[in-house]
C-alpha cells in the first residue's frame, strides 16, 4: 500500500481515538506494523459502485471482459476482506471413520476424515447422507456445515447426497489449515469456506456424486462462508445465502451503524478472526472500500443465487438486500434472461430464525435449477424502485431569493418556503384527526421479537394508538404518570433501519429511549414507514399514492405523534422536542419547518446541502425513494427549490442542534457548516443566534453513547 506515510499514521491515531478498544486488532497492528491505506488515494463511492465498470473507468459489456474483472475482484477480496488463500492441495486422502446403512431405506450415513496439505497436517471431518438410487445413479449434492445437520436430513429425503463438514461454531477443523499453511493470512470464515471445497475434492471421487449439480448453503455466519466458497470455487453450481447479512450479501455502504446494523466496527471487534483485520480500517469510511461484499455475490454469476432474508432479521436489512439484488442485475444480465431468473430474493416473515418449510423452499430452488422439478419464485421488491415510479409533475413554486436582512421579509419568505416544502413532499391525500384508543396495540410477543419489550428497571412503557392506525410507544420514568408533574417529551425519529424500526438491534450502550426516560423525559417512539413492522407498507405506496412521497408520509405520521403527545395528561405540551438521526433528522427538519408545536430539535448526522451534491439528490429521490420530486433536479441540484439550510432557517427562532461528526462520510462539517451559518442569519433576525448550535465531534456517522451525550446535554439546557 502506497501513500503519504505520515498521513496514514495520523489516520491510525485517529482511529484509535474514535474506535472502542480492540485487543485483538491492537495485537495484529503491533505484530505487523500495518497502517491504514491513504484514503485520499482511494475513490469515494457513497453507494455500491457499478460492478460493470473497471478500475480504469471503462465499461464492461461482454462476458469475456467480466471474466477478467472477476479475477481482479478476487484479488481485492483477498487483500482487504478474507485474506490470502493457498492453492488447492494436490492430493486429499480420505480416512473412513464410520458407516451405517438404514435397513428400511438403504440410505448410507458415512463419517470421514480428510487429510491434505504439507505433511497432511490439515484435516477435516465430514459426514455424508447418501440416498439409495436405482441402478447406481448419481445424486445432486447439498453441501452445508455441521450445525445444519438437520437441513441435510431434509435434503436426503428430497433425493440429495447431503454433506456436512466441520466448519462451524462448536465443530471447526479449520485451525489445522492455518497450522499447515502458516504463510497465508486467511480469515476464519475463508478457511471454513475453503473447507467446503475440500469436501468437493472428496465427493468428486464418489460414484454417487453428480458433479454438475452441487449446491452450497448456510445460515448467518455460515451463509457468509457459503458465498465465499461459491465465489472462489466454480465447481459449486448454486448458492443460497440464508441471512448472511453484514460481511455476506449486504454492502457495508448500505448496512452499517448508520442503519442500526452490524457495521464494520462491531463486526470486526466482536468476531476479530472472521475477516482480515484490514477491514477494520474502513470503519466510517465504507465509501472508500476498494471492494464490497456484494462483489463476492457477483462472482457467483451466472450460477443461480437465492438471497433469503427475513423482514425483521437483526443481522440484515430488507432494503440493503434489495440494493444488492439491484446491483447484481447488470452482471447476471450479461449472461441473458435465463441467468437473471436465477437471481431472486426469498422473503421470510419474522426474525433470524429458520424452520422446516424454509429449508423445503431452499430445496425447491435447487430442484428448479437442477431440472428436477419446477417451483415458482416470483420477483418481489418490497421497496419502490425508480424504474417503477412515474410521478405526476406539477410546477414547483417559485423560490424566493431574499437578502434575509429584515424580519418581515423573512416571514414572507417563510410562507413561500412552506409552499415549496409541501410541493416537494407531494400531494397529500385527505386525513382526519385520530381519536386514539387501544385497538391495534402491539402484542407482547411482537414487542419482544422487535427488541422493545420490557424496558427494565426505572422505566415504564405505554402504548398509544395515533395517526392512521399506528401504534406508538411512550417510554417514561417509572411512576411518572401518577406523580401529577407534567413531563417534557422527546419525539424520537429513528434512522433508516428496516429490520428494527425505532429500536436499535446493534448499538453501543443502552437503547436511546431508555436513557432519555431515566433522565426524566417522556419519549415517543414509532416505526417509520418502510421500517420495523411497517416494511410491507412501503411496497405499494406509490401505486396507492402516485403524487405523494414516503417522506411526506413520515412527516404526517410525526405530526400525528405530536397530536397524541399533546393529549396525554402527563405531558407538558409546551415542551415537545424532537431528536432525529440520519433520515430521522431529515424528517424532523421538515416537520419543524411546517409545525411550530415542535419546540426544539436535535438533528444528529443530518444531510448535507443538496444543491452542492447531485449524489445526495439521487439518494433521497431514487435510492430511498423518499422524495421522488427531488429526482427532477438530479442533474441540476443547484436548482432545488429549497435546501437543508432553508429547513434550519425555517425552524427559527426555536432551539436547534445540528450534530456534524468530523468523519461523517456523507455530511462532514465542511459541507454542513455553511448551511448552518446561513440559517444563523435568520436566527439573528429574532435575536436568537445562540439558539442554533452546531457540534462537530471527532467521530463518524453512528449514534453511540458520545452522540447521545451531546444531544442529552443540549436537551438539559432547554426550558
Amino acid at each position: 500500500m502506497t501513500g503519504d506515510i505520515s498521513k496514514r499514521q495520523e489516520y491510525l491515531r485517529q482511529l484509535r481515538r474514535v474506535l472502542p478498544p480492540d485487543p485483538a486488532w491492537e495485537a495484529w497492528l503491533a505484530r505487523t506494523g500495518e497502517l491504514p491505506p491513504d484514503f485520499d488515494q482511494l475513490p469515494s463511492h457513497g453507494r455500491l459502485p457499478d460492478l460493470l465498470t473497471g478500475d480504469d473507468g471503462a465499461p464492461i459489456t461482454t462476458v469475456q471482459e467480466w471474466q477478467a474483472r472477476r479475477e481482479r475482484i478476487r484479488q481485492l477480496l483477498q487483500q482487504w476482506v478474507v485474506g490470502s488463500i493457498p492453492p488447492a492441495p494436490d492430493h486429499v486422502r480420505a480416512e473412513a471413520l464410520e458407516e451405517q446403512r438404514d435397513a428400511a431405506t438403504g440410505a448410507i450415513t458415512r463419517a470421514v476424515r480428510l487429510h491434505f496439505g504439507p505433511d497432511e497436517r490439515a484435516t477435516l471431518r465430514l459426514w455424508l447422507f447418501i440416498p439409495a438410487t436405482r441402478d447406481g445413479g448419481k445424486s445432486p449434492v447439498f453441501l452445508t456445515q455441521a450445525s445444519h445437520r438437520d437441513w441435510a436430513r431434509i435434503a436426503l429425503r428430497r433425493g440429495y447426497l447431503a454433506c456436512v463438514y466441520a466448519g462451524a461454531d462448536g465443530l471447526d477443523d479449520s485451525d489445522t489449515f492455518a497450522d499447515a499453511w502458516p504463510g497465508y493470512d486467511w480469515s476464519r470464515l475463508m478457511r471454513r469456506a475453503w473447507a467446503g471445497s475440500r469436501c468437493i475434492d472428496y465427493l468428486a471421487g464418489l460414484p454417487q456424486t453428480d458433479m454438475q449439480h452441487i449446491a452450497i448453503t448456510g445460515h448467518s455466519r455460515n451463509g457468509k462462508q457459503a458465498l465465499m466458497a461459491a465465489a472462489f470455487d466454480e465447481r459449486i453450481s448454486l448458492v443460497i445465502s440464508s441471512s448472511s447479512g453484514a460481511g455476506g450479501a449486504l454492502s457495508a455502504r448500505d448496512f452499517s451503524e448508520q442503519h442500526f446494523g452490524e457495521g464494520i466496527e462491531l463486526l470486526t471487534r466482536r468476531f476479530p478472526d472472521w475477516f482480515h483485520p484490514r477491514l477494520r480500517f474502513f470503519t466510517g469510511r465504507e465509501d472508500r472500500l476498494p471492494v464490497d461484499l456484494p462483489d463476492m455475490v457477483a462472482l457467483c454469476a451466472p450460477r443461480p443465487c437465492l438471497l433469503s432474508s427475513a423482514f425483521n432479521d437483526a443481522v440484515e436489512s430488507a432494503w440493503a438486500v434489495q440494493q444488492t439484488w439491484r446491483a447484481l442485475q447488470p452482471v447476471y444480465g450479461l449472461y441473458g434472461a435465463q441467468a437473471l431468473a436465477g437471481l431472486r430474493i426469498l422473503w421470510r416473515p419474522g426474525g433470524h430464525e429458520t424452520w422446516t418449510s424454509i429449508i423445503e423452499r431452499y430445496l425447491d430452488w435447487c430442484d428448479t435449477h437442477f431440472g428436477r422439478a419446477r417451483y415458482e419464485f416470483p420477483e418481489r421488491l418490497l421497496y419502490p424502485q425508480d424504474r417503477h415510479i412515474e410521478q405526476a409533475t406539477t410546477p414547483a413554486p417559485a423560490r424566493t431569493s431574499a437578502a434575509r436582512t429584515r424580519l418581515d421579509e423573512w416571514q414572507r419568505e417563510r410562507l413561500d418556503l412552506r409552499a415549496q416544502i409541501n410541493w416537494m413532499l407531494g400531494d397529500a391525500p385527505a386525513e382526519v384527526a385520530s381519536p386514539g384508543g387501544g385497538y391495534g396495540e402491539e402484542p407482547p410477543y411482537i414487542a419482544a421479537q422487535m427488541g422493545r419489550g420490557d424496558p427494565g428497571a426505572g422505566v415504564e412503557k405505554q402504548q398509544v394508538m395515533f395517526g392512521e392506525y399506528l401504534c406508538g410507544d411512550v417510554y417514561l420514568p417509572a411512576g411518572a404518570r401518577q406523580s401529577g408533574r407534567p413531563l417534557p417529551a422527546v419525539l424520537w425519529l429513528h434512522p433508516w433501519s428496516p429490520a428494527g424500526g425505532y429500536a436499535a438491534y446493534y448499538r453501543r450502550g443502552e437503547q436511546i429511549q431508555h436513557v432519555l426516560a431515566r433522565e426524566g423525559y417522556a419519549v415517543f417512539c414509532f416505526d417509520q414507514i418502510g421500517c420495523g413492522r411497517r416494511i410491507e407498507e412501503a411496497e405499494a405506496f406509490y401505486r396507492r399514492h402516485p403524487d405523494w412521497s414516503l417522506l411526506g408520509k413520515q412527516v404526517r405520521d410525526a405530526a400525528a405523534a405530536l397530536d397524541a403527545l399533546s393529549r396525554l395528561p402527563y405531558i407538558d405540551a409546551a415542551r415537545l422536542y424532537g431528536l432525529g438521526y440520519g433520515v430521522g433528522s431529515l424528517a424532523g427538519l421538515h416537520l419543524g419547518a411546517l409545525d411550530e408545536r415542535l419546540a426544539g430539535l436535535a438533528a444528529v448526522c443530518s444531510p448535507a446541502p443538496l444543491r452542492l451534491d447531485a449524489a445526495q439528490a439521487r439518494r433521497w429521490s431514487l435510492e430511498l425513494m423518499l422524495l421522488p420530486r427531488l429526482g427532477h433536479y438530479r442533474t441540476q441540484p443547484e436548482r432545488v427549490t429549497y435546501d437543508i439550510g432553508d429547513l434550519m432557517a425555517g425552524f427559527a427562532p426555536r432551539p436547534l442542534l445540528i450534530v456534524s461528526p468530523l468523519l461523517d462520510r456523507e455530511a462532514p462539517p465542511q459541507r454542513v457548516t455553511p448551511a448552518v451559518e446561513a440559517a444563523r442569519q435568520v436566527y439573528g433576525l429574532y435575536g436568537a443566534a445562540d439558539r442554533l448550535v452546531q457540534a462537530t465531534p471527532e467521530d463518524y456517522n453512528h449514534f453511540g453513547p458520545p452522540m447521545l451525550r451531546i444531544a442529552l446535554n443540549w436537551l438539559r439546557q432547554l426550558p
